[in-house]
């Protein structure tokens, strides 16, 4: 991880917060692309291959949650919202949608980097350290998980999962029966943990329900133990 150059792609229509966070996370060593709308994000992403991309809510031409939608449908890479719509409801839509974190503004530039760093170093640590001697798949009950291709059946039916979604649902699976609390599961797939952070997990856990159990109010895999997290069934 360290001898590559990461590339950041940035979709956001204020020059001055693109001019701070390209400043920022070129001074941590990142390659930094921008775009100053939602469809030219979209063509840049047409054009150049991104490692993580930050994006505005609030874009001109398309706005970020049409462009989340585009990124989902054909890419797996780490997506970070960055938007002054702060209600509950944008985050819980932004993360509903398919991105990996949220950030209010006005913001820390050094928290920006900060997240960056850490969505990239868990979700690119994934692939760098599989081994012939590792585990490279993971089975629960139906559910297949290979660790190589990042990627989950469910029977003869792929499941797709975002980054971290991806992440969430290994960590469980590695160790069935094993009860994590939120802020274990946000520590262990982000590596830092912000108070504003409460309401992030339990909206992942929720969108992989939805895509892992046949009845996602009744889940049989993926358990809520009150008070105190979540676990992965072990025997199925």
């Amino acid at each position: 991880m360290r001898d590559k150059k990461y590339r950041i792609l940035i979709a956001e229509d204020d020059c001055d917060i693109v001019n701070l966070l390209e400043l920022y996370l070129e001074n941590a060593g990142y390659e930094v692309l921008t775009a100053e709308n939602g469809l030219l994000a979209w063509q840049r992403l047409q054009q150049d291959t991104v490692d993580l991309i930050i994006m505005d809510i609030m874009m001109p031409e398309m706005d970020g949650y049409q462009l989340i939608r585009k990124v989902r449908e054909s890419m797996n890479v780490p997506v970070i919202i960055l938007s002054a719509k702060t209600e509950d409801s944008d985050k819980i839509l932004g993360l509903d949608l398919g991105a990996d974190d949220y950030i209010a503004k006005p913001f820390n530039p050094l928290e920006v980097a900060a997240r960056v760093r850490s969505n990239i170093r868990r979700f690119y640590h994934l692939n760098e350290h599989s081994t012939v001697a590792e585990v490279k798949v993971l089975e629960t009950g139906e559910l297949k998980m290979n660790l190589e291709s990042m990627t989950l059946r469910k029977g003869e039916r792929e499941i797709m999962l975002t980054p971290t979604e991806f992440k969430i649902l290994r960590l469980l699976m590695q160790h069935p029966g094993k009860v994590f609390t939120k802020l274990q599961i946000y520590e262990s797939i982000n590596g830092e943990y912000f108070e504003s952070d409460d309401n992030t997990i339990m909206v992942h856990i929720s969108k992989i329900r939805e895509k892992i159990e046949d009845e996602p109010k009744n889940p049989v895999y993926l358990k809520t133990i009150r008070g105190l997290g979540y676990k992965i069934e072990k025997n199925i």
